[in-house]
């Protein structure tokens, strides 16, 4: 594993133990050149999980699209990191646990505002307009109604 401070090729595990969510195994490296620390997270490697875009199209699941867009969304909002990496370990838990070939797109932002709701009704508003492409302000104050009637 290179060192991600030095890119040093030569590193030795220092601790492994399963991650919070048993499904993956955490280990604590250390750099032989640097000596700095760095954790890696080691996975069963399954079938790539394919995403269907709205246009039909088909890409490769990926978990940094949806770290994307919530860390969009949350910006500038009470939210720590830690809960941030809770929401798309979740997310991702019930994507994966559908145990399908191909999810569509639509699915997996359908639960990333399940998620942003209950942590942030802000950051929520802010995914669900991009998401839901608002294109003026009475469809965005309908989705404030439907969040105040909640």
């Amino acid at each position: 594993m290179k060192c991600p401070f030095c890119n040093e090729a030569d590193t030795k595990v220092i601790d492994s133990r399963p991650a919070d969510d048993n499904s993956s195994i955490r280990r604590r490296r250390q750099c032989e050149k640097c000596g700095k620390r760095f954790t890696t997270y080691e996975k069963l490697e399954t079938m790539p999980l394919m995403v269907i875009k709205k246009d039909n199209s088909r890409e490769v699941y990926d978990r940094s699209k949806i770290e994307a867009g919530i860390l969009h969304s949350c910006h500038k909002r009470p939210v720590s990191s830690q809960q941030i990496d809770s929401m798309v370990d979740e997310i991702e838990t019930q994507v994966f646990n559908r145990e399908e070939k191909e999810v569509e797109s639509t699915v997996i932002g359908e639960l990333v505002m399940k998620k942003l709701q209950e942590v942030d009704e802000v950051a929520y508003v802010r995914f669900a307009s991009v998401y839901r492409e608002f294109k003026d302000v009475s469809t965005f104050m309908e989705e404030i109604g439907k969040l105040l009637k909640k």
